[in-house]
Order: structure tokens, then C-alpha cells, then sequence
């Protein structure tokens, strides 16, 4: 009986998904919802999960290890991908996720959506619709099936259509032209398989806003967008503000530690294991004496200061 219900349950988003997908090539909001269900803030209006400006500030100061660790123990196991060659190696870039898949170009199915799309309003080649879509803060992540030759998903014209709607970058498992041209677009950032003069051909465009692979990594709409010099990691919106808290209190003990070390007031043994009671005390005055000169927000340190104890 458990089978048969895990089946039907299987069918019925399978048909959901369907209908979303004829409707207008994305998840309808009740299903953006039935798919982010630990998400309880706020929400774009076609669904996704909106991560607050604040959260997405803090996460630039995050590293990818300590992502990826809280990450892990949450039990998400499949949210980092490396292998990029990114336009800007040395400048981290944070965003919400706006999913896009391609595959390779089938003819009847592409007219079909192209016809959709027309129908509904879309202008423009099929890999420029999802750019009308960006607002401030997204990403544009997309599943290009890793195609390089011919498998360039914008240039720097789109690339400038990028920037002016999300002030932000992309993702693509697939390739870019006009590295040139793009890295000349202050603020820009782009996380790409590989580096082609070639123009896009046979690829289609398949929905937007749908849940996308890129690599090992599954990635939802809305996710929180984590890329720098080693990989890119894809944090569900839910666990984006423990990520980042997280990170901040990693921070803070280990500026802690590595100042008492060098005053010498304790051994590198007191500090690498668990910290007694009158270690987590000196800690705690510590973070009073210094707020005004720790690289965490005097807001965010008195906040780690109530939930302490000692």
C-alpha cells in the first residue's frame, strides 16, 4: 500500500509539473511552494523563495568550506560543484538562483515552445526570455548539458541585459562568448564551463524556474548562490541565515583564538579543543571590548550575545 501511494504521489506532481510546464514553462506558485516547503519567508511573486538583501550581503564573507560543512550536516549532500572557469576568479558572487534548462534542439518540441512563448509575449531568441525575467539580486543559473562548441549561452550583449536587470551574474553548465566584451561590464561575474567565439545553435530552451542539475549539484529556484575561486555551492533558501550565522561565529572565534594565542594567554591545546567554561567567558568579554573593530555587525554580535550563557 506504501508503494502504491509513493507511486501516486510521484504521478500526480509529474502531472502538476506538466501543466505548469504548458502553462507558461514554469512551476506555478503552488507548486514552487509544494517544492520549497521549508521556506517560510517571503516569496516573489511567481513563488521562489526571497532570501532577504541582508542575508545575501553577509553570505559574500562566507566561505565555500564553511558552506559547504553546515550544508553537510544538515544533510544536504549534493550542493557544491567546481570546475568553473570563471570570468572573475578573485570576486565572489552571491545571489537567488532563477533556474533555467536547455537541451539539445529537437525541432517539433522547440517550435512548440517557441510558439508558446511568442503567443504569451516573449520576444527575442529563446535564451534572452529567461533575462526578462531577472530582477535585482538573482542569478542566472542555467543546465546548458555542458555544451561548449556552439553551446555559448549569451554574449556581451546579453550580458549587459544581465547586469541591468539583476545587477548580478550567471551560472551556466555551458559555455560564454565575448569574454572580452564581458569582463569590460563592471559587477559582472560569470561562472562557465569554458570560453567559445562559437554562436549558440541546436540547443533549445526547456522551462524556466523548474528544479535543474548542474553537475552533481540540484539546485532549486530561489536557492541562495555561493561562488568563488573553488566551486560554486547551491544553499537552500531555508538554510542560507545558518550558513551565514554560522560563518560569522566561526569567524569571530577563530580571530579570538589566534589573539589570545599570540598574547599568549592560552596553549595552542586550550584552543583547538573544546573550550572550558572560563575560555568561552574570556570569549564572550572579548567580543564586548572589540565590537567596534570585528568584521561582523555590532547588530549581529550583540544578537550572538543574548543566546550566549557565560
Amino acid at each position: 500500500m506504501t508503494l502504491q501511494m509513493n507511486f501516486l504521489k510521484l504521478n500526480i506532481i509529474l502531472c502538476l509539473c506538466t501543466i505548469g510546464f504548458v502553462k507558461a514553462q514554469d512551476l506555478s506558485v503552488e507548486q514552487m511552494r509544494f517544492l520549497t516547503p521549508l521556506w517560510e519567508g517571503d516569496r516573489f511573486d511567481d513563488g521562489r523563495p526571497r532570501v532577504g538583501d541582508d542575508i545575501l550581503k553577509r553570505m559574500k564573507q562566507v566561505s565555500i568550506e564553511e558552506a559547504w560543512g553546515v550544508l553537510r550536516n544538515e544533510g544536504y549532500h549534493n550542493q557544491f560543484e567546481s570546475g568553473w572557469e570563471p570570468l572573475h576568479d578573485d570576486i565572489p558572487m552571491v545571489g537567488r538562483a532563477l533556474t533555467v534548462q536547455y537541451l539539445p534542439n529537437r525541432p517539433d518540441v522547440a517550435q512548440q515552445i517557441i510558439k508558446k512563448g511568442k503567443a504569451e509575449g516573449a520576444v527575442g531568441n529563446t535564451n534572452s526570455w529567461p533575462i526578462d525575467r531577472l530582477v535585482e539580486g538573482d542569478i542566472y543559473v542555467a543546465d546548458g548539458f555542458g555544451k561548449i562548441v556552439d553551446g555559448t549561452l549569451i554574449g556581451d550583449n546579453l550580458g549587459n541585459a544581465i547586469y541591468a536587470n539583476s545587477k548580478n551574474g550567471v551560472v551556466f553548465n555551458a559555455s560564454s562568448r565575448d569574454l572580452e566584451g564581458l569582463s569590460q561590464i563592471e559587477g559582472f561575474n560569470a561562472f562557465v564551463r569554458g570560453w567559445h567565439p562559437s554562436f549558440l545553435t541546436e540547443v533549445m530552451l526547456l522551462n524556466i524556474n523548474f528544479p535543474i542539475r548542474i553537475g552533481a549539484a540540484t539546485v532549486m529556484p530561489g536557492d541562495v548562490i555561493l561562488a568563488k575561486k573553488e566551486g560554486v555551492v547551491f544553499i537552500p533558501a531555508h538554510l542560507a541565515e545558518k550558513v551565514v550565522v554560522t560563518s560569522e561565529v566561526v569567524r569571530l572565534r577563530d580571530l579570538f583564538g589566534i589573539s589570545r594565542l599570540k598574547e599568549g594567554i592560552y596553549t595552542p591545546g586550550q584552543i583547538d579543543n573544546k573550550w572550558t567554561d572560563e575560555i568561552e567567558k574570556d570569549f564572550s568579554d572579548w567580543l564586548k571590548d572589540h565590537m567596534d573593530e570585528l568584521p561582523v555587525s555590532k547588530d549581529q554580535i550583540k544578537a550572538l550575545l543574548e543566546k550566549r550563557t557565560w
